[in-house]
């Protein structure tokens, strides 16, 4: 028999601080940690505790007794139950705060460092509708609100096309107006739904898996091209070709139409074969004159402007003179290599995925660079002493890694090789500092440049500038 949960209530907490995962802070009255889903630094609130740790609590505010100066009103009706933009409810100045903050104490607590000042974090000019890749997911379930479980009427409409619920795989919250994609993003989701439902196409059942429509994924670009990708878990080729002819005329400024049939226990398509229906198979980005040709599987920067800025960070932490062999760790397409390539002598990108390097490859004969060169292979294995026999001594190490970090072997090479400068790029200042600190005994921390690119996020990137010890 499964042991009952017992929830507390602590009354009149304080709400001291924002911590992981986009959670805020406070205390319980034995001094342990809560952690709480709903909450802003400087509310004082009761809290319902939702789990039971020997470190810590888990809760969520059910009063509020009075309410933070650093609160803002979300833009979004869907906020508190999406789980996507949790920090709307706190002003834009207060998030950049907090982001900061948490890159100082990551680096400082995790990696142990000795730490220049930190460079004021860089914001966002766009603080809504920045995304340019967004995924969306059909459900014939989708998520009730309490309002209508308790509501004595009958629920005839389940259909869903939206987000996963946090924590619930086979929930789908209905999502009447995104506000992290620009225009037509949601006029194309709304139509999509309401041909579907027209002409009586079925939404996917994740339990059960049945039903025609599985996903959804809209990419816009930066030279204002489209990209418009719809998963098909039933091969029924009559209604599919009604559905992708609809959203071709309806919007003519769709630039890649694309769709795949998965019949696959999950809905990850880098193993399945894309389909192009109208237009072009891919779209492209555009950087400083420097031309990106993105597919349905390619990964770029989901904040397009502001990969700009984070790019041109890198580049002036590297500090390149045209003298310099340059290697660019975890390249992808070869973005960052293709757009330091000018003032580097030689510029050489390594990625695990063969696609993303073939697409590198691609685009740097598109741009006409011809000093750069790119490798496919598992990092800790291709980044070997043979491999940089053959290509050259790096002066400058850029890498940026996923969100694990360096794999141990990876950081162990690079100290071997020891480039007088090391550029770390990361989307998780957590697994970049235990990284940083396996290589404080040969560098020094001498730059750190956090970059916003996910505003009503507690997501932050960070850019860290290494020398060698003793190194004028």
């Amino acid at each position: 028999m499964r042991k009952k949960r017992t929830r507390l209530i602590f009354e009149n907490v304080s709400v001291l601080d924002a911590g992981a995962k986009g959670k805020s802070v406070g205390k319980a009255p034995d001094g342990r940690i809560i952690f709480i889903s709903n909450a802003v630094p400087g509310d004082v609130v009761d809290i319902q505790t939702t789990k039971k740790r020997k470190a810590y609590f888990e809760g969520v505010a059910t009063k509020f007794h009075s309410l933070s100066d650093k609160r803002t009103d979300p833009l979004c009706e869907h906020f508190g139950v999406c789980g996507g933009c949790k920090w709307q409810h706190m002003d834009y100045d207060y998030q950049l705060y907090y982001k900061q903050k948490e890159v100082e104490n990551n680096l400082r607590r995790i990696g142990h460092l000795t730490l220049p000042e930190i460079l004021p974090i860089l914001g966002s000019d766009q603080k809504y509708f920045y995304r340019n890749k967004m995924e969306f997911s059909f459900s014939d379930s989708r998520w009730l609100t309490q309002e209508e479980i308790n509501s004595k009427h009958e629920i005839t409409d389940k259909n869903a096309l939206g987000f996963h619920i946090p924590g619930m795989w086979d929930k789908i919250l209905d999502i009447k107006k995104c506000h992290l994609q620009a225009d037509p993003s949601n006029e194309i989701r709304l139509e999509i739904k309401k041909y579907a439902q027209l002409n009586e196409l079925r939404f996917f059942n994740p339990r059960n898996h049945t039903g025609l429509l599985r996903t959804l994924m809209i990419r816009t670009s930066s030279s204002k091209e489209i990209m418009v990708l719809i998963q098909f878990y039933d091969d029924a080729e009559d209604k599919r070709n009604g559905l992708l002819d609809h959203l071709k005329k309806k919007f003519p400024q769709i630039t890649s139409l694309l769709y795949v049939i998965n019949r696959k226990g999950n809905d990850t398509i880098y193993d399945q074969d894309i389909q192009c229906h109208a237009g072009k198979e891919y779209i492209y980005e555009e950087m400083e004159g420097l031309k990106f040709k993105i597919t349905a599987k390619s990964f770029y920067q989901t904040n397009s402007q502001q990969a700009y800025e984070l790019y041109k960070v890198v580049r002036e932490f590297a500090h390149l003179n045209k003298t310099e062999v340059v290697y660019d760790l975890y390249t992808g397409i070869g973005t960052i290599a293709q757009f330091v390539a000018a003032e580097a002598k030689k510029v050489i990108g390594i990625e695990a995925i063969p696609e993303a390097i073939e697409a590198a490859k691609s685009n740097a004969l598109e741009n006409n660079i011809t000093n750069v060169d790119f490798f496919s292979g598992d990092m800790k294995n291709i980044f070997n002493k043979e491999f940089v026999a053959s290509n050259g001594r790096p002066d400058v190490i850029i890498t940026d890694p996923p969100r694990d970090g360096m794999h141990k072997d990876v950081v162990a090479q690079i100290l071997q090789i020891a480039p007088r400068k090391v550029v770390y790029v990361s989307c998780n200042s957590a697994t970049q500092a235990r990284d940083l600190e396996l290589m404080k005994e040969v560098y020094d921390v001498k730059l750190i440049q956090p970059v916003d690119m996910f505003p009503q996020t507690h997501h932050v990137e960070n850019v860290v500038l290494l020398e060698k010890h003793g190194q004028l």
